[in-house]
């Protein structure tokens, strides 16, 4: 689609057309602006760019208000720049003032329909969830063949990884996380990783007996057994909240997070660890 079609100026004459019928197919972002608005020479670059990124992803509607007052009467506009997002012939979302480019994204995204990838991925994690790895393993590799590095695929994969005890190919993917908003993630998990290749060359401390209870934990977990294993260190902070310096603790918020945030049992486990802790 041509930049010409993602970004256009509208008027009260074809709105209808260019505005409401357009977004039955394609999410529209009208931006109501005037010349004699300061914020709107920041803020309409910004959205043109984005849009001729998006490369028709979505269409970019620029309607002056002193040109088309009935436009903004409808939708009531009483401060500009306003942003509204159509999609169905309806508002879907808004935000009015000068606003970050990154907030200005994630506007957008939220009203963008889930792209096929999106869709898989989600897929992907519920079948991890449901503990269907060798699937969720499978969707997550196909994914990274067509975008490799994408960072939650990266994510997914490790955790089912991990839990089918190919641990080096976790730990390469891991040790390896590029820089994104799910690397703080990824740095959670590699405690549990590294427990599980001590536990796999015969590393792991066996002097004590929650030295033997540690290690029990940690071949529950190797076996997808999460929930018994949160079971068992649970039990071992309880008696010793600094256990090797912390490493119970951290393969705990390791199991958490690659249980999930969703899961009811992780939020139970947490509230639990909380209470242990402090």
């Amino acid at each position: 689609m041509m930049a010409a079609e993602n970004i256009i100026n509208v008027s009260e004459a074809d709105f209808e057309y260019e505005v409401l019928k357009y977004s039955q197919n394609v999410p529209v972002i009208v931006d109501f602006w005037a010349t004699w608005c300061r914020p709107c020479k920041i803020l309409s670059p910004a959205l043109e760019h984005i849009a001729n990124q998006a490369e028709g992803a979505f269409r970019l509607a620029k309607v002056d208000v002193d040109e088309n007052p009935n436009l903004a009467v409808l939708y009531n506009v009483r401060s500009i720049p306003t942003v509204k997002a159509f999609s169905n012939g309806q508002v879907v979302g808004e935000f009015v003032g000068l606003q970050p480019e990154e907030r200005i994204r994630e506007f957008i995204m939220k009203i963008m329909p889930p792209s096929p990838a999106s869709l898989a991925l989600e897929k992907a994690n519920a079948l991890l969830e449901l503990e269907r790895w060798s699937e969720a393993e499978e969707i997550f590799r196909q994914l990274l063949e067509q975008s490799p590095n994408q960072p939650g695929s990266l994510l997914g994969l490790s955790k089912v990884m991990l839990l089918q005890s190919k641990i080096d190919d976790a730990l390469d993917i891991l040790e390896n996380f590029p820089a994104s908003k799910q690397f703080n993630q990824a740095q959670l998990i590699l405690p549990f990783a590294y427990a599980l290749e001590d536990l796999v060359n015969d590393d792991l401390p066996d002097e004590s007996d929650l030295d033997a209870a540690f290690i029990s934990a940690i071949r529950l977990a190797r076996r997808g057994k999460l929930a018994q294993a949160l079971d068992g260190l649970l039990d071992i902070l309880r008696q010793d909240k600094n256990y090797q310096g912390g490493k119970a603790r951290q393969v705990v918020l390791a199991l958490l997070e690659i249980m999930g945030d969703e899961n009811p049992l992780a939020r139970d486990y947490r509230s639990e660890l909380a209470s242990v802790l402090f």
